[in-house]
């Protein structure tokens, strides 16, 4: 089980974009997460009109790594840290540390 999941709401805690918050789009790999509107880059692409691609300089975002990011605790308004639980039913989920919430309902 992952600690940041794709569609989880984050916090930048480092880097250029610190403070910034977003959605994770995609994960990566184990250690990389893509969330909208942070860590822009521009990419300079070449044309293809074999895939219909006009080229130019495209701005996207890129991968940022899990420990610059927390996930985001709406009752704190901050980045929480995330541990794990395993309820009475058998189901292993994520908590917030801070306010031991659930984040998986």
């Amino acid at each position: 089980m992952r600690r940041i999941r794709k569609d989880d709401e984050v916090v930048v805690i480092a880097g250029k974009d610190k403070g910034r918050r977003g959605k994770v789009t995609r994960v990566v790999d184990s250690e990389r997460v893509i969330v909208a509107g942070v860590n822009m880059i521009k990419r300079h692409t070449k044309p293809n009109p074999a895939r219909n691609v006009a080229g130019g300089i495209i701005q996207r975002e890129a991968a940022i790594h899990l420990s610059n990011v927390m996930l985001f605790n709406p009752v704190t308004r901050k980045g929480d840290r995330i541990g794990f639980r395993v309820l009475e039913d058998g189901r292993k989920v994520r908590y917030f540390k801070s306010n031991n919430e659930v984040v998986d309902v």
